[in-house]
Parts: structure tokens; C-alpha cells; sequence
């Protein structure tokens, strides 16, 4: 998943930006307040984490204007001011998190999974496409030009993962931490035996070819890319 930290202080928002990354996370980071409300506005995000503190723009001012633009991206705010009442405004504004400097990055990681997995993002679709691959979510099933491809659990979750990030380069540590929940061990193949049953299943027999391996980096399901 990709996240925004928005963050001025040069430790700490090295420090967030590492740990998140060494979890799974693809992570952007800005050093201003100005640039992190233009990325949040122009880039697809799965979280953002704010500090309130910015030499430019606040935080407060930053999450109402997510929202007055209709943006329904989780906030997670980072301050050290602690009152109840900073707390209450940033809620009241539209964050959906709040976390007192200094944290530890266990907690800040455990709230942002929360955050990720409590739905605050869209709701998506029954159904996801790309050409003619069809994945049925509440069936679990998946077809391809009206055929049916038998997937296991894991390889749907696997497929279901790739579509919804369709044209995003997947580390195997993301797809490890996503799909198996687990922490990447670059001595284990297992994500590369999963996306070659996979492709077993969803591109041998069909055409255009739609899993495609990112050397050196992971792999993308796309269209018009080149194995």
C-alpha cells in the first residue's frame, strides 16, 4: 500500500518514512506542508500521516481542505500537542487517528494497520476487471473470456491484490505482507512460486499476457507490458 508522511522535523520523518518501508509500505514523504497537500491531492494514497506543526501550512488546515475536496483518504495526525481539545479538533476536522510525539514506531505501525484495514477507503465494486479478467469479490471466483479459473484462497487474495493496484510495481515485500501477512525473507521463494502458479492459471492459455515480472523491483499486473 502507499502512503503520504508529511512530515518537516528531518529525523523524524526519515525515521517513519524507514520504518514503514522496512514493513511493506511504499511511502512518500514531504517536507512542507504546501507539497504534501498537493500530493495528497494528485496521487493515489492509502493513508497519510500528518504532523500538525508544519512552517507552512498546519495540519488542520490541510486535512479540512482533504475533505472539503471530497477526499475520503485516512488521516493519521502526529503532534506534540496533547490537550484534549487539539484532539477533539483534529477529529472534528476529519483525521481519523491522533498520535502524541514521541511515539514508538510499534505503536505508530499498529495504528496504521488499523486504520487500513477499518474500510475508511471507498468501498469497491463486486466485481474488478481487466480486459477480459473478471474477479466476482463476494464469490471469490475469477474467469477470464468467460472461462473459469479455479484459484486457491491465497491465489485469489494474490490476484485480487495485483488488479486492485493494476500498473503499480508490487515489491515482494508488500505482496508478502499483504497476502501472507508475514514479513518478507529475501532467502524464500515463495512469492515467486505463487505468481508462477498464478500466471499458470491466468495468462498460459490466454492472451494479452497480464502478470509481468519487474526485474530487480517485483511485478505489476497491466495490460500493455512487456514480460
Amino acid at each position: 500500500m502507499k502512503l503520504l508522511v508529511v512530515e518537516d522535523e528531518i529525523k523524524t520523518g526519515e525515521y517513519v518514512r524507514q520504518g514503514l518501508m522496512e514493513s511493506g509500505f511504499m511511502v512518500d514523504l514531504a517536507r512542507t506542508g504546501l507539497d504534501g497537500h498537493h500530493l495528497a491531492l494528485t496521487e493515489p494514497y492509502d493513508l497519510i500521516i500528518l504532523d500538525v506543526m508544519l512552517p507552512d501550512v498546519d495540519g488542520w488546515r490541510i486535512v479540512q481542505a482533504l475533505r472539503e475536496a471530497k477526499s475520503a483518504t485516512p488521516v493519521l495526525f502526529l503532534t506534540a500537542r496533547d490537550s484534549v481539545e487539539d484532539r477533539v479538533k483534529g477529529l472534528e476536522l476529519g483525521a481519523d487517528d491522533y498520535l502524541i510525539k514521541p511515539f514508538a514506531f510499534s505503536e505508530l505501525l499498529a495504528r496504521v494497520r488499523t486504520l487500513l484495514r477499518r474500510g475508511t477507503t471507498p468501498v469497491f465494486n463486486d466485481q474488478l476487471q481487466v480486459a477480459d479478467l473478471v474477479l466476482d469479490i463476494p464469490r471469490r471466483r475469477a474467469r477470464r473470456q468467460e472461462v473459469r479459473i479455479n484459484l486457491t484462497n491465497k491465489e485469489f487474495a494474490l490476484l485480487e491484490l495485483l488488479v486492485r493496484r493494476q500498473g503499480e510495481v508490487l515489491p515482494r515485500s508488500l505482496i508478502a505482507s499483504q497476502v501472507w501477512d508475514m514479513n518478507f525473507d529475501s532467502d524464500t521463494n515463495v512469492i515467486d512460486v505463487a505468481i508462477r502458479r498464478l500466471r499458470a492459471k491466468i495468462d498460459d492459455a490466454f492472451e494479452p499476457k497480464l502478470i509481468h515480472t519487474v526485474r530487480g523491483m517485483g511485478y505489476m499486473l497491466d495490460v500493455s507490458s512487456a514480460s
